[in-house]
């Protein structure tokens, strides 16, 4: 890993002064963490806040930031208001994502950065990411795909900075939750952060709340899944209930427990 992280290092100067489009997940966590170790305050993290994003996400996105000792902004993106984007097709990330980097392209423009940067490692190119089309399209570099980083060097190397997104499990955004076709809206990402705030005080650490509007004037239902290694020993029926009433406070009329868990194939 060393000669990558020194690949990693090489390819931040070519790219400096840079703004790093940071989640506060794993992969942005280091870039931005390694930025700020190579470049200094030639690096700038920039997080986008929408209702799609966890107020308690941002809260934790900041702080460590903090930690790291790396400036971040915070902006305000709207991906909601296109109806490409609420309408939540299949390529709905794509959306996201041109929204963000179309802000970012902006501000790099204004005030001199010469390069915009975002998270994805060597591993993503295997899988479907419509987000990446937008990076294509606004010239995002990926520093970590570049050299040659895998999710889990990203993890290890992570974990030598003692950066606690190390073992963090994936966290995409609320809107990851509703099933493809059904409208997000605010109100919907509103009841599945209530929801997944209260599994998440429960103490269950990697889960799903997933949203399913049946039909027009009906409430929606909640699907609940929880890594497997979470359930085994652990979500007896009293839990299982205590689990159901506090979702049903929250808004929804039915709430199912997935018995097969969290599949990680699944956002």
């Amino acid at each position: 890993m060393n000669s990558k992280v020194d690949f990693l290092a090489d390819i931040l100067h070519r790219h400096a002064p840079i703004l790093i489009a940071y989640s506060g997940g794993v992969d942005s966590a280091y870039l931005l963490a390694a930025a700020r170790l190579t470049l200094g305050t030639q690096a700038t993290g920039v997080i986008a806040d929408s209702p799609s994003l966890p107020r308690q996400a941002l809260a934790d996105a900041l702080a460590l930031a903090r930690q790291i000792g790396a400036p971040v902004e915070v902006v305000r993106t709207d991906e909601l208001a296109n109806a490409d984007y609420a309408s939540n097709p299949l390529n709905r990330c794509y959306f996201c994502k041109a929204e963000l980097f179309n802000r970012l392209d902006r501000m790099a423009k204004e005030r001199g950065f010469a390069a915009i940067a975002y998270g994805e490692n060597a591993d993503d190119a295997r899988q479907v990411r419509p987000g990446v089309q937008a990076a294509k399209e606004f010239a995002v570099v990926a520093p970590l795909k570049e050299a040659g980083l895998t999710k889990a060097e990203i993890r290890e190397l992570s974990r030598q900075l003692g950066l606690p997104t190390a073992d963090a499990p994936a966290q995409p955004c609320l809107s990851s939750r509703i099933p493809h076709g059904t409208p997000v809206t605010p109100e919907a990402l509103g009841m599945i952060e209530a929801g997944e705030a209260f599994v998440r005080a429960m103490g269950f650490r990697v889960f799903r709340v997933r949203h399913h509007l049946d039909g027009v004037g009906l409430l929606p239902r909640a699907r609940v899944q929880i890594a497997p290694s979470e359930m085994t020993g652990r979500l007896d029926e009293r839990e299982a209930g205590q689990l159901r009433e506090g979702l049903l406070a929250v808004g929804y009329r039915d709430v199912e427990i997935d018995p097969q868990g969290y599949r990680s194939a699944l956002t």
